[in-house]
């Protein structure tokens, strides 16, 4: 399996894809949140996590630097916070600029690796313990993007946009 190629596609659909869905978000509508059920991201938050769900993660998975305190220690609930703790964007400009930003981190860590890294090099997450290669962890970072992107799906359905599957998957 060549590791680089497969990564390095996901990443540019997954991007362009949300990117498109972006531009279908209404920036009266940051404060939008489903009404039934708990524990939602609003639209800005929602937006804001998409800029740091893959490049920023991968960043940590290459280098090892995970931007955090070497004595920081965190409990599970701060790892992965409610929604009620999550930051927010505050436009939808700010999230167009900071998501070409982590495109491009993403673009710059998988550059950094070799084939042999991708394919060999076992990796942890502060979130798991659980090791796995550094090809695998990258992809599930594309994959949690590609997660969030469908989010807004659902949410800009939700609202009443006109979208459909090609919106999801652009086509």
């Amino acid at each position: 399996m060549n590791w680089r190629e497969l990564i390095k596609t996901e990443i540019k659909t997954a991007y362009s894809t949300t990117n498109r869905l972006i531009d279908l978000v209404d920036p009266g509508s940051l404060d939008w949140k489903p009404a039934t059920g708990s524990n939602w991201m609003t639209m800005s938050q929602l937006l804001q996590h998409l800029t740091d769900a893959c490049g920023a993660p991968m960043r940590g998975f290459v280098t090892g630097d995970w931007e955090m305190p070497p004595d920081l220690e965190l409990e599970p609930e701060d790892m992965l916070p409610t929604a009620a703790k999550m930051p927010h964007a505050n436009s939808v400009d700010e999230v167009k600029a900071l998501l070409a930003k982590d495109e491009q981190m993403a673009l710059d860590m998988l550059a950094q690796c070799t084939d042999h890294e991708l394919a060999a090099k076992m990796v942890s997450a502060p979130w798991s313990p659980r090791e796995q290669t550094l090809g695998y962890q990258l992809l599930q970072m594309v994959v949690h993007l590609a997660s969030h992107k469908a989010q807004l799906f659902y949410y800009l359905k939700l609202m009443g946009r006109p979208v459909n599957t090609e919106h999801l998957w652009g086509g």
